[in-house]
């Protein structure tokens, strides 16, 4: 039995809703494909035809069809909110539990104990009596250790003196106002892996989106420098084989020349073992390295900081809008992309607004400037 032809109306209001949201702005693709029935609705469109222009099933269209003679545009478009799993623990507890486990281990146990999952949630379990938490052998509670070339994005347990003053360094250094003489640049790299097709994929065409296969030939790795600098919308992609000393130089030497008039750049690093000085006189001589090393004025992040590098965000907008899913075969054809990215990020002046000051890292991790000072 054949199903009863769709029959509803769409006042104008919404139908010009409708038209500017397809219009222009950022949408889920499900609002997008929504909107674009419900269009073919209001012309006296069958679900059947619209399915062969928009990529939803009949059933799903006329479901959108209901919900909107039920709750009208807004009922149809979004989805109502859920409201999610009950949360087990609060973010200070799961940000003190993560730095425990990348902390060295209490009352000198082996790492392969303190990395079972029983060990953790005995460590982590507050005493009964007192309330704060258990760690064998009535040790202290254990605070991050700096290991050689290790990143960790979890805020620390407890905070040390050496951590506060790196990063109110890094966060006052980024309060500065915007001087053209003193350029704040933000400086990481991140490890890109090299795919090629193996058989054609088929591009879109109407009532059907592009297809891929799912093999894939894997063509080794390779490693992409982002640096940027938030307060003039300035980026720079720098992919190269590798993460090695000497790629870092030529990154940073490159950086020197983008500023031939300031008095010095301010360059904010975690703490690698590569974002030295040795890199630079290694390649270019003592004399001439320590030179062009002498035009940065180095902000290092503190140990499980890297969260306040603000490269960090860089390397999140090259991932998405630049990499995506697409597979990248070769060096040569990601150094053509990310050249083609930059200039469009350069043109348009993209600018970082980050928000997260001393007095807020003050209020958020509870301590007070004066507690921190040099002695």
């Amino acid at each position: 039995m054949a199903r009863p032809a769709l029959h509803i109306e769409i006042t104008r209001k919404d139908q010009k809703n409708l038209k500017k949201l397809l219009s222009g702005g950022v949408q889920q693709v499900r609002v997008v494909l929504r909107a674009m029935a419900l269009l073919q609705m209001a012309k006296g469109v069958s679900a059947p035809r619209i399915a062969g222009v928009v990529p939803l099933t009949p059933q799903a269209i006329r479901r959108v069809a209901h919900r909107y003679e039920e709750g009208g545009l807004e009922r149809a478009l979004y989805e109502k909110e859920r409201p999610g799993a009950a949360t087990v623990l609060e973010d200070s507890r799961k940000q003190g539990i993560i730095a425990m486990v990348c902390s060295d281990p209490a009352g000198g146990l082996r790492p392969v104990d303190r990395a079972t999952c029983r060990r953790g949630s005995r460590e982590a379990a507050p005493d009964s009596a007192s309330g704060k938490r258990n760690y064998p052998g009535s040790a202290p509670p254990p605070r991050p250790q700096a290991v050689a070339g290790k990143k960790c994005g979890a805020w620390p347990n407890s905070l040390n003196q050496e951590y506060v003053e790196k990063m109110e360094d890094v966060l006052g250094t980024y309060e500065q106002p915007y001087n053209p003489q003193e350029p704040v640049v933000c400086l990481d790299e991140k490890p890109v892996t090299l795919h090629a097709e193996v058989r054609p994929a088929s591009p879109a065409r109407p009532g059907r989106e592009a297809r891929r296969d799912s093999d894939y030939e894997r063509c080794g790795t390779a490693n992409v420098f982002c640096a940027v600098e938030p307060k003039a919308g300035r980026h720079f992609t720098f992919p190269t084989p590798d993460r090695s000393g000497f790629e870092f130089a030529q990154v940073v030497l490159e950086l020197a020349l983008q500023y031939p008039q300031a008095k010095t750049i301010h360059l904010v690093m975690d703490n690698l073992n590569i974002h030295r000085l040795q890199p630079l006189t290694d390649l270019l001589g003592a004399e001439i390295g320590s030179e062009v090393w002498d035009r940065f004025t180095v902000h290092y992040t503190p140990t499980h900081g890297s969260w306040l590098n603000q490269a960090e965000i860089e390397i999140g907008l090259f991932s998405r809008q630049c990499l995506g899913k697409r597979r990248i075969p070769d060096l040569h054809t990601l150094r053509r992309e990310a050249r083609a990215w930059n200039r469009r990020m350069n043109r348009t002046r993209v600018k970082i607004n980050r928000k997260f000051t001393r007095k807020a890292a003050r209020r958020k991790f509870g301590y007070k400037r004066k507690s921190f000072k040099r002695s």
